[in-house]
């Protein structure tokens, strides 16, 4: 098989397919040798790890996947693409092509401490990243997202893409920008910026739907202050008043200032 980074031979295996990348799925397949490399490089993979690739798209990283790693399962939900990966990927034992949508990919059939290694498609990477997340199943994510969606995941308080998602991602794990990745990189190119990023997870890192539940309705209301989306979500407003002063917090503040570990204060003193 010819190099699947030079567009020129993506644009020959379409065609020969009768194929075009899909908006729908979220498709911008990656056509650049160094950005592919990056990825792969991030994951520190060897050859005991098995790998969770979400969107396989043409197989470009997959076979690079294959390579270092023991084992590795890509998920694709367009029934298109998958007689091109049977050519793309043929000859590699150690890979498995499932037809299914990586939302509802039963997780479990991933061994544990598995990494999650993908250019994710960009219409669901936010719900897969959290889903990854929240299965406690994999001691690394590697993935390419949009620019915009990668500064929410690594936000610090305060900052404009802080939010739900920041936090939860920090709950879970050490969030490392890589590099930024030109619309150029893709096939075929997105009209927006890129970013590599690497999540490392914690180890003793565990779900917390009643956190992750309590952030979002500080936030649901980016507007309103901490103490008013509380009380509209039903906490009492003498309680909510007398906790965040016990805190030393200011009556006015807003849920984008506060640290996970302030929250998780908040939720633990509040009862509904």
């Amino acid at each position: 098989m010819d190099n699947l980074t030079k567009p020129s031979v993506v644009r020959s295996l379409l065609s020969r397919y009768d194929l075009r990348a899909d908006k729908g799925f979220g498709q911008n397949f990656l056509v650049d040798e160094r950005a592919l490399q990056d990825i792969v490089s991030a994951a520190e993979l060897d050859s005991k790890d098995s790998v969770l690739e979400v969107g396989p798209g043409l197989g470009v990283l997959t076979r690079e996947l294959a390579a270092r790693a023991g084992r590795v399962v890509s998920v694709e939900l367009d029934e298109r693409l998958l007689a091109v990966l049977n050519e793309t990927l043929q000859g590699l034992d150690n890979v498995t092509i499932v037809h299914e949508d990586g939302l509802e990919y039963d997780l479990t059939q991933i061994p544990q401490g598995s990494l999650l290694v993908a250019n994710l498609p960009y219409n669901v990477a936010t719900p897969l990243i959290v889903r990854a997340l929240r299965s406690t199943r994999f001691k690394r994510l590697v993935f390419l997202v949009q620019r915009e969606v990668a500064e929410r995941l690594y936000a610090v308080p305060g900052s404009k893409a802080y939010g739900s998602l920041s936090l939860i991602v920090r709950h879970f794990a050490d969030a490392t920008r890589v590099r930024d990745v030109k619309p150029s990189a893709f096939f075929p190119p997105p009209e927006v910026t890129s970013s590599v990023v690497r999540l490392d997870v914690k180890p003793d890192a565990a779900d917390a739907p009643e956190l992750f539940e309590f952030i979002r309705t500080g936030f649901r209301h980016r507007r309103k202050t901490l103490r008013k989306n509380l009380q509209m979500a039903g906490f009492a407003a003498t309680e909510v008043v007398a906790v965040i002063a016990e805190l030393g917090l200011n009556p006015k503040i807003r849920a984008e200032a506060l640290d996970l570990d302030t929250f998780d204060q908040l939720k633990r003193k509040l009862r509904r």
